[in-house]
């Protein structure tokens, strides 16, 4: 049986349309994913996001244990920053993404995705040799995504904490609506500016923040989105998912992780499969591309083909841009095919629909 996050009813009140994901149900729509999607864009839009997982490490082998399991070099963080970062397998292929939050010199909060809670869990819990204290904390903590150009003025409402000066990837914790200790991070899925609200709800009302939000924002156009327009904004902006672009089966380099995989750091788990790929360069990568023409609409499996017809890669993401009103999408390629502005075709059932590779983000303001 699926779970249930503390804003269920308050979804079914909305007439949410509600899919299992991650072992969760969760709200895919209200009105509509293009009016919640330009809501996001324009105005601003309230996601639960709630099933996502909340992991603690606590004590003086924390940072140890964290350095062991991830590829970023966590001990350049403060606390008050985030990072993003990613758990890799020995053969480099990737566990899952991760936000590691330094929450104080000895305490850290790892954040993964819905579907690998129990999974990364294990992982962790396997490597910890060096004695840190960890602990899952995923069904006592709520999340929500504040997002969009109002976010700032809705949220400023609320609290008093001064939101505005709180830079990307960076946190405080503070008072909302009336409760405590929430953790109000400057992150997010959509590209636009706005918030992650971490409540535990052993000690605040998660349900009232949701509500009184909703209320703060009614008079800036806010509206509770779903799934389905936070998966069309991450994809304009050419940010990955985990089990579509980025999977057990990719390596970090070929996943233009590259940036936030340190090999200098000291040891960690996938280092040496990771580098290799770095030093003999990877064959394919995955790259964005734009739908020349018409509403076809590119799926994750596509085959990628060149102009004269030969596989050379797939496509792990795709949609119909709602801002830009095309087709897109991102998939593996191989290298020699993978260059910015290259002429593709993307096999869309029984036909062969012309494509350009696209560096991300599709969507500029």
């Amino acid at each position: 049986m699926s779970k249930q996050t503390p804003f269920h009813q308050e979804h079914e009140k909305l007439g949410a349309k509600i899919i299992d994901f991650g072992g969760f149900d969760m709200p895919v729509q209200y009105e509509g994913i293009k009016q919640e999607h330009m809501a996001v864009r324009e105005k601003a839009g309230l996601f639960d996001v709630s099933h996502m997982g909340e992991f603690f490490v606590r004590g003086p082998k924390a940072l140890d244990l964290i350095q062991k399991v991830t590829i970023n070099d966590a001990s350049k963080l403060v606390p008050g920053k985030a990072q993003y970062t990613a758990m890799c397998y020995e053969d480099g292929g990737i566990v899952d993404d991760l936000l590691v939050y330094m929450l104080s010199g000895e305490e850290y909060m790892l954040v993964v995705n819905a579907s690998n809670i129990e999974k990364d869990w294990d992982w962790i819990e396997k490597h910890n040799t060096v004695g840190a204290e960890i602990e899952n904390r995923s069904d006592e903590y709520a999340l929500l995504a504040l997002q969009g150009p109002n976010s700032i003025e809705i949220l400023q409402k609320l609290t008093d904490s001064d939101v505005s000066a709180i830079k990307f990837y960076t946190f405080e914790q503070g008072e909302v609506a009336g409760e405590d200790d929430v953790i109000i991070s400057a992150t997010g899925y959509t590209g636009e500016k706005g918030f992650e609200l971490y409540i535990d709800t052993v000690k605040a009302d998660a349900v009232k923040i949701w509500n009184e939000l909703l209320k703060a924002g009614e008079d800036l156009g806010l509206e509770p989105a779903g799934l389905g327009a936070r998966d069309t904004l991450r994809l304009e902006m050419g940010f990955a998912l985990y089990g579509n672009d980025i999977t057990k089966e990719t390596n970090p380099i070929e996943a233009n992780l590259g940036w936030l995989t340190k090999l200098d750091k000291g040891d960690f788990v996938g280092k040496e499969a990771i580098a290799e790929v770095k030093e003999k360069g990877r064959s394919r990568k995955l790259t964005g591309f734009v739908i020349d023409e018409g509403r076809n609409v590119p799926r994750s499996g596509y085959k990628i083909l060149d102009n004269d017809g030969n596989e050379i890669g797939f496509v792990t993401s795709g949609t119909q841009s709602i801002s830009l009103n095309k087709g897109i999408g991102m998939g593996y390629i191989n290298v020699d095919h993978a260059n910015e502005g290259e002429a593709i075709q993307i096999q869309i059932r029984k036909k062969e629909v012309k494509a350009t590779v696209t560096k991300p983000p599709f969507y500029k303001k």
